[in-house]
Parts: structure tokens; C-alpha cells; sequence
């Protein structure tokens, strides 16, 4: 006990030392002051599983995987982080401005905290409930990506619990193998407690542009390469594919003063389109690009609403419910991604749903999406470049360097988001398909969604004795693994599905009725009063 204290004493004495250095008011030592008294707790409460031995697992209060956990439900083994949700400080005078942010605090609210400073996230998770620690702990590459790569590269610094209740920090200077390694690994290597991001400067507006794909993947990836040049002046690139042949590739580009002509657009309000059925009526309408000035939170959270389009399927869940603007409008609660991610859960439904997002070497891109069209037909797709982070990762990657050996190629993220075969063996055979093909064309599947891998299998992707080595050197070798926290439990190894169901969840587990408990149990959660609440919807920038 007495080294615990020990760290965490040393750890309060840094904390002290940078309130000092930054002449915090009292609002913001406080904030401080409670962080460590929150990030104590946290470090008793995982130090006690460390002495009994026991695995235990992290309450958020909120989860955006499609996966469910692989330590069930007992709350006796839990270590609740729920309360580290909040901005601790945004500092606007550093050469780089930079905020304090604890783990569990959403996108939504970040981007609401940073612009009251005219401030920005160099890369934003398109989803408004995804956190800040579930970006660093997880994969999340987005239409920034092509410059800044993965979210963990915008961070400096990270704070973490070890799994022996040591509280530690990590940088590129500091502990710089758990800091890279920590990123991606789904939490398996310790409890992130604060990290410090790098911010930039905000502007009013995206002017964003659609251009018309009419050449299939192969002409959608060539302006993709084209406009993703990290020398250019763009700052967001990503693209739909409606069809084999037809898609759209969408910039972004940072600007408080949008070209003459281009119209406003917004994507926010229950009356708006979704951004996917906007650019699908663009490209149809415009034979050569053209452009709308999108306020800049409407453009990062664009995709909120409708989920992508994953929000389609209700619709089709529902028989004789209509898709249109008017059921859109009237149901518009209920389609933003954090009431959509609570009915999947509780409906059971994420079991018929392809939801994955998998990274490819351009070369085998096209291949991929001509093997996903013949065996499931899902379309639209998503296309989003991505920079590589260094190698060793947990992070998607292909081992391949630019002619000057230095630099790794980027790579292109798919998203695959659709309706899955009716059966549960359907449904699984078609994602052990996916990580078939996926392998046999050097691609890599980000690890939110389910994963059905064996073992020997996943472990070809990544570099086990680096990541084992990393367990032991920081004392998490009785923490879950990767592969034990991301693998799906099948009900035929016994450890799902060995009970006889009540006949309560029999009737909850069959249609109609697993759709309507979902959305009850979305309606509970209350996260719908969140969309309506975000202040930056109505943001306005200084100056």
C-alpha cells in the first residue's frame, strides 16, 4: 500500500507543479484537484484486483462497439471511470494550443468546450458520442486522417493507471513504447486517466465539395490519391460509393470566407438532410463538382444523423414505415448515432448487422469491394485515406514504404456498414469471409465490431512478442488480453447461449418485439435530450 502511495503522491507533486507553472484560476485547480482525487480512487480500486489476482473491466457509462464484452456483466469486477468526463483546461497561449481532457468525455462536448476558444480537434470521431479515450484506447481514423493520421497521433502526452494501480505518464519522450502501444490496444495494457491534445485553429466554415464518381473504385481512388496529399491545401477528404459504378469524393477545406456562389448548408436539425442522401442528390443533379459552405461542427458531426446510413435499416426492420423526409423529420430522436448504437445493444440486432470498418493497400482495394459486392451487396461503402502510424501497432497497417524507404504508404479505410445474412450462421460465416479475404489482400480490420478470428489467426496481424513483452513490463499480464477482449463468444463454445432462455426473452429476442425493446430501452437511456441539448449546433466563432 504504502508504494501506491507512493505514486500517487509523486503523481500529485507533477500535477501541483504544472498548476504552478500555468497560473490556473481557481475554477481550474479545483478541476484539477478533483481529478486526482477521481484518478486516486480509480488506482485503489484496480490495485485491489491486482493483489486478489482478478481480471476485472472499465465502466465509461457509454460504448460505441458493436461488440459485446467478454467479461459479462458482473459488477463486482468493474472499475467505474464513468466520472472523469470533463475538459480540465484549454490552454490558448502555448505555441501549440492544447486542452486537458479526461477519458470519458464525448466529441460533442469537446468540440463545444474548444470553440468557446475558437479552437478545434485536428481530428474529430464522426460520431458525437464516441470519447476521447475510447478514440485512444481504439482505432479511429477520419476524412482528416490523410494528414494527421489516427486520432492518438494528435495527442502529447497521456496519463494512465497501470494494471498494478501505478499512475504514470506517456509521451513520445516519456515511456514512449507504452505510449504508442497503449493506442489501439482496446485498453489492455492500463486505464487511461487524462491526455493532453493538440488543438487548432477554428474557422466558421468547411467548404465542402462533391465530386462525381462515375468510373467505379478505381477512378474514386485515383482523385482520393490526388486530393489526399498531405502538402496540399485540403483538409478533409473522404467518399461514398452508392454503387459499383457511381460515388462521390467529398473535400473539406477550412475557410471563414467560402468561394462566391456556394450556398449554406447544414446538417443539424430534424429538418436537414442526411449528409449521405445530400451528396447522393448532388452528384445526380451536377455532372462536375460543386460546393456548399458547412458550418464547421454541422461538417464534423455529419454523419450523426441516419448513422452513416446504418439508420436506414429501422426502416427496413419495420415493415410498411415509410423512408422519407418526412418520417426522417419525424423520427429524428431516434436516428442520431447515440440512440441507434443503444437499440442495437439492447435489441439484440447488432448480430444482423455487418457493421466493420477495414483498412487496405490502395492496390487491393478494388478487389476487396468487388469480392463484398458479390457475397453480401452492401452498398453505400465508405473510402477514407488514412496516414499509417509506425510500425509496431495495434493500429490497422501494412509493412510498405514510399520509394524513399522512409515514409510508409497510406492506406484506405472501407466501411461496411449493412443488413447481414437472416441467420446466425449466415451471419457469422459472412464476417469470417470478410477476414478471409481481408487477410489474403494484406488488409486489416479495425476492432470495435466483431471479430471471429481463432487465435493463431488474429495473432498474423500483429506483432505478438512486442505486445506481450509490453504486458509484462508494465504489469498487465492479468488484464484481458486483445484477442480475449475483441473476439466474439459463438454459442457454441459454451460460454454464450448454455442457458435455456426464459420465455420472456425468447418473445424479446424474436421480431417485432427485439426492435421495440431496443427502442425502449434507447428512450430510457435518454440520450436523444443530448441532440437536442449540444450547444454547437448554434455556435458562433469569435471574430
Amino acid at each position: 500500500m504504502s508504494s501506491g502511495v507512493t505514486q500517487f503522491n509523486a503523481h500529485s507533486r507533477w500535477m501541483e507543479r504544472w498548476l504552478k507553472e500555468h497560473h490556473q484560476d481557481e475554477r481550474s485547480a479545483e478541476r484539477i484537484h478533483q481529478h486526482q482525487e477521481e484518478v486516486g480512487k480509480v488506482a485503489a480500486s484496480v490495485r485491489s484486483f491486482h493483489e486478489r489476482g482478478e481480471k476485472f473491466r472499465i465502466f465509461h457509462g457509454s460504448s460505441n462497439s458493436t461488440r459485446k464484452s467478454a467479461l459479462g456483466r458482473d459488477l463486482s469486477k468493474v472499475v467505474d471511470t464513468s466520472r472523469l468526463n470533463h475538459v480540465l483546461y484549454v490552454d490558448t497561449s502555448a505555441e501549440t494550443p492544447y486542452a486537458l481532457v479526461q477519458p470519458n468525455v464525448p466529441m460533442d462536448k469537446l468540440v463545444e468546450e474548444t470553440l468557446k476558444h475558437g479552437l478545434v480537434p485536428p481530428v474529430v470521431m464522426e460520431f458525437p458520442g464516441i470519447t476521447v479515450g475510447g478514440g485512444y484506447a481504439g482505432t479511429s481514423g477520419e476524412s482528416s486522417s490523410f494528414r494527421h493520421g489516427f486520432f492518438d497521433r494528435t495527442l502529447d502526452q497521456v496519463e494512465m493507471v497501470l494494471a498494478n494501480g501505478e499512475i504514470v505518464t506517456c509521451s513520445e519522450h516519456e515511456r514512449p513504447d507504452l505510449f504508442h502501444g497503449a493506442a489501439g490496444a482496446v485498453g489492455t495494457l492500463g486505464v487511461t486517466t487524462l491526455v493532453k491534445l493538440r488543438l487548432r485553429k477554428a474557422t466558421k466554415f468547411v467548404e465542402t465539395t462533391y465530386y462525381p464518381v462515375t468510373g467505379g473504385m478505381k477512378e474514386a481512388m485515383a482523385k482520393i490519391q490526388t486530393m489526399a496529399d498531405p502538402k496540399g491545401d485540403l483538409d478533409y477528404v473522404d467518399g461514398i460509393m452508392f454503387s459499383k459504378d457511381k460515388g462521390a469524393v467529398i473535400t473539406g477545406r477550412l475557410t471563414d470566407n467560402p468561394s462566391a456562389g456556394v450556398p449554406l448548408q447544414r446538417f443539424s436539425g430534424a429538418a436537414d438532410p442526411w449528409f449521405y442522401l445530400h451528396v447522393q442528390a448532388r452528384i445526380s443533379n451536377h455532372e462536375g463538382p460543386t460546393s456548399d459552405a458547412v458550418p464547421l461542427p454541422d461538417y464534423l458531426f455529419r454523419y450523426d444523423r441516419g448513422g452513416f446510413w446504418v439508420g436506414a435499416a429501422p426502416f427496413t426492420y419495420f415493415p410498411g414505415l415509410p423512408f422519407n423526409d418526412f418520417t426522417r423529420w419525424w423520427l429524428d430522436d431516434f436516428l442520431h448515432t447515440r440512440m441507434l448504437y443503444n437499440a442495437l445493444h439492447a435489441s439484440g440486432q447488432s448480430e444482423r448487422m455487418i457493421v466493420q470498418d477495414l483498412a487496405l493497400p490502395y492496390a487491393n482495394a478494388e478487389e476487396f469491394v468487388n469480392y463484398t459486392e458479390d457475397r453480401l451487396g452492401i452498398y453505400p461503402l465508405w473510402l477514407c485515406p488514412l496516414k499509417q502510424s509506425p510500425w509496431p501497432t495495434m493500429h490497422p497497417h501494412q509493412n510498405e514504404f514510399e520509394p524513399d524507404g522512409k515514409t510508409m504508404k497510406p492506406m484506405l479505410n472501407i466501411g461496411l456498414w449493412g443488413l447481414a445474412p437472416t441467420t446466425h450462421e449466415g451471419y457469422v460465416q459472412a464476417n469470417r469471409d470478410i477476414e478471409r479475404k481481408l487477410h489474403e489482400l494484406g488488409g486489416m480490420k479495425w476492432l470495435y465490431a466483431q471479430t471471429y478470428y481463432p487465435e493463431e489467426e488474429f495473432w498474423q496481424d500483429f506483432d505478438k512478442e512486442w505486445y506481450d513483452a509490453l504486458r509484462e513490463k508494465y504489469h498487465a499480464t492479468k488484464l484481458p488480453t486483445v484477442y480475449e477482449k475483441v473476439k466474439a463468444h459463438d454459442e457454441s463454445d459454451g460460454k454464450a447461449g448454455s442457458e435455456k432462455k426464459s420465455w420472456a426473452q425468447t418473445v424479446i429476442d424474436t421480431w417485432p418485439f427485439s426492435g421495440l425493446y431496443g427502442l425502449k430501452k434507447a428512450i430510457d437511456s435518454g440520450d436523444y435530450l443530448r441532440a437536442r441539448e449540444s450547444s454547437w449546433k448554434n455556435w458562433v466563432p469569435r471574430g
